[in-house]
């Protein structure tokens, strides 16, 4: 039964959350890139005691003041008992208790007995930092879900965590159907060349799996035998099982026939999409009771694509334990059609403030051309069409580290 797309998405990502994983501990230099299993708690106040935002002096009482000894960072600071006396102070040096402010040493002077006078800055900006001024103790600083970045290892740092609770890597495998398929040199002779086997796995490396090289397989034989083999053996190592081509019913189509043989359950069958609408997603009973997954992408390469972001992507999502993904609303700078009861998914390039999005040619199933040179895709809603100034959903293709439209 086809369904409707947004639908789609919401299914996939709820099937992956239901299946996620317990959480498992990671140091912080390996937990970039993954995803909190538990909220983020501070462990201590932040700070966790006062700390001094400058180089200069910390005072008691009336000036002049009397140095009577140096504070630097690490050190724990004795107090300042006496009006008129003053401890030389370091930045992230603990401000000693009695003191009643701090003078920046390019706002002071001494005497010739060596006694210090100054006047403590007025202002907005305080010149120490008071106990619990960034979080006090037990505070959630993120929920879980969040997903890890330096930042957050920055924060869990400082807070003195030595490792992070999060949610397992999906692993994820592919396997290439098409006997059409080369997989070097230049199509010809009725043969092309496969262009999926290469880009799947870096897809699904950015929307957070593991996939190992070994995991990758293709093309495979059309038979259904060799389907039936190939699909066991990946699920065997994979949470989720890609697949190429064969999700209609031809003659050599047959995944379909496998499915029913591994008593795969549909979590959606065919998608009111274009491009790309002959997508799937199957549950396949997996060890201990925690179901695997195999999603079926078309053959064309763009219709593969969206089959991933449609599909996949919310399903990785929910693995992680993230946050379903939020579409983005942006303006068409060009007509684009509807599809009629189907949505439509028009790849666009983003403009460099991201507000606005242009269609790009070279936008055919089989094309990869239009794709290479898009940020994403602007979505145009069943029996809508959008002109040139429309607000619409648009659907981002996941970066690479860093870059920006």
């Amino acid at each position: 039964m086809t369904v409707d797309w947004q639908e789609a998405r919401e299914l996939a990502y709820a099937a992956g959350r239901a299946a996620a994983g317990g959480a498992e501990p990671v140091a912080l230099p390996a937990a970039d890139g993954r995803t909190l299993a538990e909220p983020l708690r501070a462990l201590t106040d932040l700070p966790a005691f006062p700390t001094s935002s400058i180089d200069g002096w910390a005072v008691r009482g009336p000036k002049p003041w009397r140095p009577v000894g140096r504070v630097l960072a690490g050190q724990v600071a004795p107090p300042l008992t006496e009006d008129g006396t003053c401890f030389e102070i370091a930045t992230g040096a603990m401000v000693p208790s009695g003191a009643e402010a701090l003078v920046r040493i390019e706002a002071s002077t001494r005497d010739g007995d060596g006694r210090v006078s100054g006047e403590p800055r007025n202002g907005f900006v305080p010149e120490w930092r008071r106990p619990g001024e960034e979080a006090h103790k037990d505070e959630v600083l993120l929920p879980a879900g969040t997903a890890i970045d330096p930042a957050v290892i920055g924060i869990a740092a400082t807070c003195g965590y030595e490792s992070l609770n999060v949610y397992p890597r999906p692993r994820a495998g592919l396997l290439v159907f098409g006997d059409e398929l080369l997989t070097g040199g230049t199509p010809g002779a009725g043969r092309v060349r496969d262009s999926l086997g290469p880009q799947v796995p870096g897809w699904l490396r950015r929307y957070g799996a593991t996939v190992d090289p070994a995991a990758v397989t293709g093309p495979v034989q059309d038979t259904l035998e060799a389907h039936l083999t190939a699909v066991r053996e990946a699920l065997l190592t994979c949470d989720l099982v890609c697949t190429t081509g064969g999700t209609m019913h031809g003659p050599v189509d047959h995944l379909h026939p496998t499915l029913s043989e591994l008593d795969a359950e549909y979590i959606v069958n065919t998608v009111a999409v274009r491009p790309g609408f002959p997508m799937l997603l199957a549950r396949v009973p997996g060890p201990g009771g925690r179901p695997r997954f195999l999603a079926g992408l078309p053959g064309n390469p763009q219709s593969a694509v969206i089959a991933l972001i449609t599909l996949v992507a919310p399903l990785l999502a929910g693995l992680q334990g993230r946050p379903a993904p939020q579409l983005p609303a942006v303006e068409v700078t060009e007509a684009v059609r509807g599809r009629g009861g189907d949505t439509h998914l028009a790849l666009a390039r983003l403009s460099h403030d991201g507000r606005s999005a242009t269609p790009v040619g070279h936008v055919g199933s089989a094309m990869l051309r239009g794709l290479s040179n898009a940020h994403g895709f602007a979505v145009v809603r069943p029996g809508t069409e959008a002109a040139a100034g429309d607000l619409v959903p648009f659907l981002p293709l996941p970066l690479v580290t860093g870059e920006r439209p």
